[in-house]
């Protein structure tokens, strides 16, 4: 990572109130190199330019950490993509247990050895649909946290991450400019999953123009046994 890019992580990390250490540089510096590297032959991300990276994943992704309870301990990254927010998130809190799920094998496969070759310590990848996992008893209802950054609309979202946070944690969604006709769309879901929407916070991404939403959902109550759906129903028939 040049200096310019350093620097820039760490004034756009303050203006979130986080401090980055130099051994917590060190680790955003070698992720930034490993996915440069794995990008070239299995397209983990369509940003490629350093800068970019920084602050549309990087910066973006620990935009949320302000919003952790102070007794989180656990979180679950719902389509981690090729490690988005959840491993950011993790170079940041570093006491905090993570488990980065996707259903593509390909990112799953890079996940893993960005956590064997940087030693973060209780952090798995898994490699499974979420309305799959959301059945198995040591995942249902298991997380302080359960995060998920523009995989799907939000209907969707809930359907697929609100099963994994236990009752009294949250559901953190992290959206674009335009949420009114998804909250709006999202209100049966959420209710009907044990949740409650406890605040929608603005801001604009540090270092650009970009609209950025963090939606907080509490879990107020066991979500029905039925939910979620089998593979694919959530987003062909979205809670409405």
């Amino acid at each position: 990572m040049t200096e310019e890019n350093v620097n820039l992580l760490r004034s756009c990390s303050k203006s979130f109130g986080i401090i980055l250490s130099d051994a917590q540089i060190d680790l955003f510096n070698r992720y930034l190199f490993e996915l440069t590297e794995w990008n070239k032959k299995f397209n983990l991300t369509a940003i490629k330019e350093e800068k970019e990276i920084v602050l549309k994943h990087f910066i973006d992704s620990i935009s949320v950490v302000p919003y952790f309870p102070k007794d989180a301990s656990s979180m679950i990254d719902v389509g981690s993509g090729a490690g988005f927010p959840g491993i950011p998130i993790k170079i940041v809190l570093k006491d905090l247990a993570v488990t980065l799920l996707d259903s593509l094998e390909k990112r799953v496969k890079f996940l893993n050895h960005i956590i064997q070759c940087h030693f973060y310590e209780n952090t798995t990848a898994t490699h499974k649909r979420a309305e799959e996992l959301a059945h198995v008893l040591e995942h249902r209802e298991a997380y302080d946290i359960g995060i998920s950054r523009a995989v799907a609309p939000l209907p969707v979202l809930c359907e697929y991450v609100i099963p994994f946070v236990r009752a009294g944690g949250y559901f953190i969604a992290m959206k674009g400019s335009d949420i009114k006709d998804e909250l709006k769309a999202s209100e049966k879901a959420i209710n009907v999953l044990g949740g409650s929407i406890e605040g929608i916070n603005n801001f604009i991404l540090p270092g650009t123009e970009i609209k950025r939403h963090i939606i907080l959902i509490k879990k107020i109550r066991q979500t029905p046994t039925m939910y979620p759906r089998k593979s694919g129903k959530p987003s062909r028939s979205p809670l409405q």
